[in-house]
């Protein structure tokens, strides 16, 4: 929930309010229900909120507590602060509010930078100390809700989005060329702390950042699950067992909220299971969304047959939401518009149009982001388990089935003069496989998923879409405890009956058969994955125009071919090569140009 935005002098002078205040008129969407600003010798920050818990003013952001000397902004939601609470009562906090924000004040002030190991929820948090100016940046262990910085010699500013920084200007949007590369090689990824531009960064998941009075940094890595055989000698049956455990939970600690609470069904196994698994604990009357594309080129656009099963079965209050292709192509403006980040994926603009009619019915909703990685089902996944422990052999096998294109393929798609001489998103990927706490190539190539991929592509991807709305969405199969059980489990049982078979043996417990075996499914988008007639023309206009020739990211002659045959050209993981162009110019032409 929310956005936020601030500004910390780096001079011997105020912070300057009315860019902070200008930050955040950028992100109202994110924050509908209220705003506020507060300011004090050389710190400003500037919030919009989104009414959750405590719907009362006394919830409102910044919020100040005068007796411990803090100021907090944050975004996200602390599922255990109820339990919190209770601990700091106990210890003699007096509380004037209802929510977990003021909960994240005594905290801080009663663990110190520890608070955050306490915390379970998903989170991107500034908390400032009055009397010495000390500044302290938060995100939470899976990277849910973001949080960017830019710097000058005068300020540090930091914000919920990226175009909130932008709107502040001062700010360095030349294209980095080693993100460039990561772009093209990860599907459209740029891990932390790097973004597309120069002059933007990201602050890592699971990292406090710590700026002292003195200007000194000091950053912290708070967790980093090891992805190895921790737990007891466990048979098939009891770690299905200890899944259900931990997801029940997830699902429930996602329902803390003042308002009602949806779930976003795809009808795919993850997103079902949640809708189960409600309704296992006695919620009644869920409201379920789903939503489905015209067909194109032989592609089928919806999966309602599927939803429509799991729906049935627990007696939702179920909306289907079908979109017309002529509906779709004029919403991807807004889609852009809502990234942070060029997002290549293709059901990004499925999830903004969802968001958009999910939010005329609540304001938060369960989602089934996630499972994928944390229980392996992707297809490249299987071919790993094989393969040697040697990090080399562990790097090539993992490129083979995950990069977009080799280095010497990408090179020839940039022009020279925005090509880098090293493979860095091959070394990036070494380097996360080379440290220490997972053996194998699966284990490696899962942590970095989890670590890494996951925070910058589908989760980025359901915060910047839902937001968009002053939707909230919640993810618990990115409750941190599932996540912790799941890279212990054994990788023989997690890719089993073609991935995520430990998943799978434990839903047919709860959900029905057919929704489990059934073929793989994505959130089906055909006007955008085969490119013809309007799209195509969309196509061809961003990577015609004059931004585009100015900027010369790209080998003309690359392009031509390309739009020569728009559907010839897949990656291994069948994204349009052509469409991964094409996002980032339109993005850029949106947010930057």
């Amino acid at each position: 929930m929310c956005g936020f935005a601030g500004e910390l002098s780096l001079r011997d002078c105020p912070a300057d309010v009315a860019v902070v205040a200008r930050m955040a008129d950028v992100m109202d969407s994110r924050g509908p229900d209220g705003s506020g600003a507060w300011a004090s010798g050389r710190v400003a920050l500037a919030h919009r909120r989104l009414k959750i818990i405590d719907l009362s003013n006394r919830a409102s952001q910044p919020m100040v507590d005068a007796e411990l000397g803090l100021t907090a902004v944050f975004n996200g939601c602390i599922y255990n602060y109820r339990a919190l609470r209770e601990q700091l009562a106990a210890a003699g906090y007096r509380f004037f509010s209802g929510g977990d924000t003021e909960v994240l004040l005594k905290a801080y002030h009663h663990w110190g930078d520890a608070f955050v190991d306490r915390l379970q929820g998903m989170f991107a948090l500034c908390i400032v100390e009055r009397d010495s100016g000390r500044v302290v940046l938060a995100r939470d262990r899976l990277g849910i809700k973001p949080l960017y910085t830019s710097e000058t010699s005068d300020s540090l500013r930091f914000a919920s989005t990226l175009p909130a920084l932008l709107a502040a200007g001062d700010t360095d949007t030349t294209v980095d060329r080693v993100a460039l590369h990561h772009y093209l090689t990860f599907h459209s990824v740029v891990p932390a702390p790097r973004t597309i531009l120069e002059g933007v960064r990201r602050l890592p998941p699971a990292t406090v950042l710590c700026i002292e009075p003195d200007g000194r940094r000091l950053e912290r890595v708070f967790w980093d699950p090891p992805f190895e055989r921790t737990q007891p000698d466990w048979d098939a049956r009891e770690w299905q067992d200890a899944v259900l455990v931990a997801l029940r939970a997830a699902v429930d600690r996602r329902l803390v909220a003042d308002v009602p609470v949806g779930v976003l069904l795809s009808g795919g196994l993850d997103s079902s299971l949640i809708v189960g698994l409600l309704a296992e604990a006695g919620q009644t009357g869920l409201t379920t969304f789903s939503i489905g594309f015209e067909s194109v080129g032989g592609r089928e656009g919806d999966e309602f047959r599927y939803s429509d099963i799991v729906a049935e079965r627990f007696a939702t209050d179920h909306h289907q939401i079908r979109v017309s292709t002529e509906r779709m192509l004029p919403a991807l403006d807004g889609a852009i518009a809502a990234m942070s980040e060029p997002m290549v994926s293709h059901d990004a603009v499925a999830f903004f149009l969802l968001s958009q009619e999910v939010s005329r019915h609540v304001k938060v909703v369960q989602s089934g982001q996630g499972a994928d990685e944390v229980f392996a089902g992707y297809h490249w996944y299987p071919p790993l388990e094989s393969v040697s422990e040697r990090v080399e052999s562990a790097v090539d096998a993992y490129a083979s089935v995950f990069f977009d294109r080799p280095h010497h393929d990408l090179q020839a798609l940039l022009d020279p003069a925005w090509r880098i001489d090293a493979d860095a998103s091959r070394r990036l990927v070494a380097d996360h496989f080379s440290k220490p706490g997972a053996s194998s190539a699966l284990d490696r190539a899962l942590r970095l998923d989890v670590e890494v991929m996951l925070a910058d592509d589908p989760v980025k991807r359901v915060d910047n879409m839902t937001m968009a709305w002053g939707l909230e969405a919640r993810v618990p199969f990115l409750d941190h405890e599932v996540v912790e059980l799941a890279a212990a489990c054994p990788p023989s049982l997690k890719i089993a009956q073609g991935g995520k078979g430990i998943l799978k043996e434990a839903a047919r417990r709860v959900i029905p058969q057919e929704v489990i075996d059934r073929p793989k499914g994505y959130f089906p988008v055909p006007a955008i994955t085969h490119l013809e007639h309007a799209s195509l023309d969309l196509v061809r206009d961003a990577l015609g125009a004059p931004e585009a020739k100015r900027r010369g990211l790209f080998d003309a002659d690359a392009v031509a071919g390309l739009l020569a045959a728009p559907n010839d050209e897949l990656t291994p993981l069948h994204g349009n090569q052509l469409w991964q162009l094409a996002l980032l110019e339109l993005w850029l032409q949106a947010h930057v140009d």
